[in-house]
This record gives structure tokens, C-alpha cells and sequence, in this order.
């Protein structure tokens, strides 16, 4: 069995694989104040809550974008599952070709969505992800990723209105049944929710009509793409697992290479 391990902002999410089968998948919040011990008896206890035996995870590999927890994850996983799991960082093959400013400064969490859009779905394509940011990336039908946009994430916007403005409340994020708001919390759940599909299909639009790709597949994946999806005919596939399908991509053309 071969572990992903997707660490972002917010969460770190772990996938399980058995060959090309993917097994199940687990969340915990990410934290730079673990230590490798909790890491590794976290790792080992979700496993075997799921009934997987630790002894049969055989590989396992990291996509990160907090290189402050990196030290502790790495070294749990080497004590409690003897495993010295591959990093993606720069110079790992991935079969994408970055024809950016700076290649260097593209996110791991980015390539890893942009390899499973493409190699799975296939091009051109835009892939959304609905995480702590929210992020556009257009691959074309060749594997070349050119462009991209970054917008604040809706968790972001919702915790930057309540926090800014002191009679706002926190509010959970979730769409009402009308943009016609009759109270402050629907009225700024309608905001966010509405104003957000709104800016999806704007970007959408404007990156088919700048590329001339108006056939693009548009992908989405993250935690709130399961509420922004229903709403809108811009995205054609939702897919939860994206980045953990994209790291085991890159897993397996590096490990075709090693072996």
C-alpha cells in the first residue's frame, strides 16, 4: 500500500492506496506544534481504526505547503512506520511542464491537482481548488500550465467579515434558500455564498475567453466546492480526492524512474 499525504494551510489530508485502487481517506487540522511522535501515533491509529495494518504500508509521500511541520511529519512517519517518504519539491518529474515567471514558486498542493486534472481528465483543462485559497490553474491540451489566479477562500472572506465588523457574527457557510435575505445571518451566508459563485463563473468565463479554450473541462475540487457546484453550470466534474490522486501520479512516475 503506498500513503499520500496532502499538507495544506488548514488540514492535512492522508489517502490510502492499494495498487491503483484508492482505499479511503483521512483529515486531521495541520499543526505546526506536533510533535514526530504524535504524528506517527496519529498516522498508526487512523489505520487501524480503518482495519489496515501499518506493516502494510510499504511507500509513502509528501506534497507540502507548510515547511514548518515538515521536520516532525517526515520523522514520525520514519519511527513508527519505517518508511522515508518521498518528497515532491522541486525537480521531481510530474509530467507537467510549468511555463510560468518563476516555476519554482508554484505550490506543491497546485501541481499535485493540475497532474491529476490532466492526466486523469485530460486538456486543456481549468482546475479549481477550493481550499484555505482559492485557486484557478489552466493546463493546456499539451500539459503546459500557463496561468493562473488565486482569489481569497470563502472561509477567508467569511472570518475577515465577521472579524472587521463588530456587530457581524460568525456564521457557518452555507447557502440559503434565497438571495433575498430577511435577517443579518442568511444576509451575509447570501453574500458569500452568491458573491462567490458569481466570482467562479466570472473567472471561468474570463480564462476560456483569454486562452480561446472554450472547451476546457473545468474541475473543481476542495472542501467547498460540494456547495458552490450545485449552483453554477461552469464546473463539469467534482472530484474530493484530487490531490491525493495527483500526488500518487507523481509517486509512480518517480518510482518507474528509481526502480
Amino acid at each position: 500500500m503506498l500513503m499520500t499525504i496532502d499538507v495544506g494551510n488548514t488540514n492535512i489530508e492522508i489517502g490510502i492506496f492499494k495498487g491503483d485502487e484508492f482505499v479511503g481517506t483521512w483529515r486531521m487540522i495541520t499543526s505546526t506544534r506536533k510533535t514526530s511522535d504524535e504524528y506517527g501515533v496519529f498516522i498508526i491509529t487512523l489505520l487501524q481504526a480503518k482495519g489496515i495494518n501499518p506493516k502494510d504500508v510499504k511507500d509513502a509521500i509528501i506534497s507540502s505547503v507548510v515547511p514548518n511541520i515538515m521536520y516532525s511529519l517526515v520523522n514520525g512517519i520514519k519511527k513508527y512506520l519505517y518508511i522515508n517518504p518521498m518528497l515532491i519539491e522541486p525537480g521531481i518529474k510530474t509530467g507537467i511542464s510549468i511555463h510560468t515567471e518563476n516555476p519554482k514558486e508554484v505550490g506543491a498542493d497546485r501541481i499535485c491537482d493540475i497532474v491529476a486534472g490532466y492526466f486523469i481528465y485530460g486538456g486543456p483543462a481549468i482546475v479549481i481548488d477550493f481550499g484555505t485559497a482559492t485557486t484557478y490553474d489552466y493546463v493546456d491540451e499539451k500539459g503546459v500550465f500557463s496561468a493562473a489566479v488565486t482569489s481569497p477562500g470563502i472561509q477567508i472572506s467569511a472570518d475577515a467579515l465577521w472579524s472587521r465588523a463588530a456587530q457581524l457574527p460568525n456564521i457557518e457557510i452555507e447557502k440559503p434558500d434565497s438571495i433575498l435575505a430577511r435577517n443579518t445571518v442568511t444576509s451575509m451566508q447570501a453574500g458569500l455564498v452568491y458573491g462567490y459563485i458569481g466570482q467562479v463563473e466570472y473567472i471561468v468565463k474570463k480564462i476560456k475567453e483569454e486562452t480561446g479554450k472554450h472547451d476546457a473541462k473545468v474541475i473543481a475540487t476542495g472542501g467547498y466546492a460540494k456547495i458552490i457546484f450545485p449552483e453554477t453550470d461552469v464546473i463539469d466534474i467534482v472530484d474530493s480526492a484530487l490531490s491525493l490522486k495527483g500526488i500518487k501520479i507523481i509517486y509512480d512516475k518517480n518510482k518507474r524512474v528509481k526502480n
